[in-house]
């Protein structure tokens, strides 16, 4: 019986060949915004890989949105046309499709690169001014975000669509919007974080105002044809925060305004979360989303093994799964799943003769054979 991992499924118009998708990585390796070769190679290996669907790292749609100097934009032509390079490399070589990430960082956005800490940057460092719903600092030692105002939500609202414009210029088959993991969006949903007294705060309705106006203005500049999703986190793991009743109710907003799939995370808004992270423990966050809404879901957090990712699927909890770090521990993950559900995935005809039915049987000129006389 063909497995649920690796049946095709329709999003919008757009078929994905299974239902394996590589996550989101910031890769921090961008120079003001441009993607350089390791994203050519860190993408395009993911392209040949056997996966579904590829999402390109959060993107900030301009520079004050990016996490870290290295992370990507898509506010510039530069940064537009080194994307269309690895769009390219998709469409010649890969089976997959390719989405980006859209997103701001917000209060989260100036910090330095992971493996120099990750901490705010310093006024020496080339730090920048950050905003966010509500002047409320990450944490001690970060720097307390400049309050938004009508201005500066009608600014970010117009860099999600040019970006938007981009990303079809660059030809993506997908958009994932950002509005997890403490930033931009994320911090207009929680109480804890938006304590706004003007439309854009207060009740829930008011604090789903901003993000579904930002999906609103991107839905109506992307192709109806092309799936447009949102990956939201569907807790804060804090008492009195953004919560699973929230995020259903966020969801039913969503699909009422053209969203084709959201991809349910969670955490990431404060240090004071307490979250435990067992293998998939935000299956059932995804699953409830599914139920209560009908929306084709991904799920996503510590799914490693293939008969996991499979059960998740053939049970119900969601349509897709995502893989993040185990990605990156095994780029042929696909390829090892499909051999262990007995099913099939895309390999490369560079790459065949490394499929498991074809090891051991001779390969025509390779080694060449010498001619006898």
């Amino acid at each position: 019986m063909p497995s649920h991992l690796f049946s095709p499924i329709t999003l919008g118009a757009l078929e994905l060949p299974n239902r394996m998708v590589v996550a989101p990585m910031c890769q921090y390796s961008a120079e003001a915004g441009t993607m350089t070769d390791w994203h050519l190679m860190h993408l395009g290996q993911f392209a040949v890989s056997g996966a579904g669907l590829v999402i390109v790292e959060a993107t900030g749609v301009e520079p004050e949105g990016r996490i870290t100097p290295g992370c990507t934009g898509l506010w510039s032509d530069e940064n537009e046309a080194a994307m269309a390079r690895v769009v390219r490399f998709f469409r010649d070589y890969g089976a997959a499709r390719i989405g980006i990430q859209l997103g701001h960082a917000g209060r989260k956005a100036s910090a330095n690169l992971p493996w120099k800490g990750g901490a705010a940057l310093q006024d020496g460092e080339g730090a920048w001014q950050t905003i966010a719903p509500s002047a409320i600092a990450v944490a001690p030692g970060w720097p307390v975000p400049e309050a938004m105002t009508g201005e500066t939500l009608a600014r970010v609202r117009a860099a999600f669509v040019q970006a938007a414009r981009r990303a079809e210029r660059a030809g993506f088959d997908l958009i994932e919007l950002h509005a997890a993991h403490g930033y931009l969006l994320h911090t207009f949903l929680s109480p804890l974080t938006n304590l706004r007294e003007d439309g854009y705060g207060g009740s829930l309705p008011n604090r789903l105002r901003f993000p579904l106006e930002v999906f609103d203005a991107v839905r109506e500049v992307w192709p109806a044809g092309k799936p447009l999703g949102v990956r939201f986190s569907a807790t804060d793991w804090i008492e009195g925060g953004w919560d699973l009743e929230s995020s259903v109710a966020f969801a039913e907003a969503l699909k009422a305004r053209g969203c084709d799939f959201v991809d349910v995370s969670s955490g990431g808004l404060s240090p004071a979360q307490k979250i435990t992270a067992s293998f998939g423990y935000q299956t059932g966050f995804a699953a409830e989303v599914r139920r209560a809404t009908g929306l084709p879901t991904i799920a996503v957090g510590r799914i490693t093994d293939p008969v996991q990712a499979e059960t998740i699927l053939a049970t119900g909890q969601a349509d897709m799964v995502a893989l993040a770090r185990g990605a990156l521990y095994d780029p042929r993950w696909a390829w090892h799943a499909a051999e262990r559900l007995g099913d099939q995935a895309a390999f490369p005809a560079q790459y065949l003769r490394a499929h498991p039915t074809l090891q051991g049987i001779p390969v025509p000129g390779n080694p060449p054979v010498a001619k006898s006389g």
